[in-house]
C-alpha cells in the first residue's frame, strides 16, 4: 500500500481532494445528473443493524455479524461499478486507511452489481486494489439495500453510509445526494465520537 503521512490525509479532507481510480476514461459510464435520493430508509440511528451475509471478491461470504465485538463497521453503499463518482470515492478510502484503523473500523462495500463486475471494477483501481472487502448485494437483487430501506426503483442502491458500533448498533446515517461524494472527514469525525 503507499503511505501517505498524516498530515497529507487531513490536507485531502480539508481540501476536498480526491483518489483517482487508475481507470480508463473510456470504461466509466457517465448516468448524467440523477435525483438525488429515491428511496425511504427502514432504519434509523439506534437501531440495531440489519444483519446480512453477501459474497465478497475474494471469494468468501462475509457477514455484518461477522464484526460483532471486534470492529466499528462502516458500510459505503455505493450505485454502480464503473461510475465516475462511485469510482472516486472507494479509492479514496484507500488513502484515509490509516483513519478508519486509528478509529478501530472497518469499511465493507457494497453495490448491487455481481461479484465478476465488481471484481473487473476494482482491478482497474491500481495495482493494490482496495483494502476493505467490497461485497455484492446482487442476488436476491438488493436485498440488503431494501433491508435499509436504500434500494432505489431501478435497481442501484442509493449512496450511503452507516456506521455500525461494535455491539451491532447504527450511530450514524448519511442517505447521500447520489450525484456527489460523502464527507470522509464527516465519517472520520462520527467514528471517532464511538471511542
Amino acid at each position: 500500500m503507499k503511505k501517505i503521512s498524516l498530515y497529507a490525509l487531513l490536507m485531502l479532507l480539508i481540501m476536498g481532494g480526491t483518489a483517482q481510480a487508475k481507470i480508463a476514461k473510456e470504461l466509466i459510464f457517465k448516468p448524467g445528473q440523477l435525483k438525488p435520493v429515491d428511496s425511504v430508509l427502514k432504519v434509523k440511528v439506534d437501531d440495531k443493524a440489519p444483519d446480512f451475509t453477501l459474497p465478497s471478491i475474494s471469494g468468501n461470504n462475509i457477514s455484518l455479524s461477522d464484526y460483532r465485538g471486534k470492529k466499528n463497521v462502516v458500510i459505503s453503499f455505493v450505485p454502480a461499478a464503473f461510475t465516475p463518482i462511485c469510482s472516486d470515492q472507494w479509492p479514496g478510502y484507500n488513502l484515509a486507511r490509516e483513519l478508519f484503523e486509528m478509529n478501530d473500523s472497518v469499511i465493507l462495500g457494497i453495490t448491487a452489481d455481481n461479484v465478476p463486475s465488481l471484481h473487473a471494477w476494482t482491478t482497474q483501481m491500481g495495482d493494490e486494489g482496495l483494502w476493505f472487502p467490497v461485497l455484492s448485494d446482487f442476488y436476491p437483487h438488493g436485498a440488503t439495500a431494501e433491508k435499509y430501506g436504500i434500494l432505489r426503483p431501478e435497481g442501484t442502491t442509493e449512496r450511503a453510509i452507516f456506521i455500525i458500533d461494535k455491539q451491532g448498533t447504527i450511530r450514524y446515517i448519511d442517505v447521500h445526494d447520489i450525484n456527489k461524494r460523502p464527507d470522509l472527514g464527516q465519517i472520520i469525525k462520527a467514528l471517532k465520537q464511538l471511542n
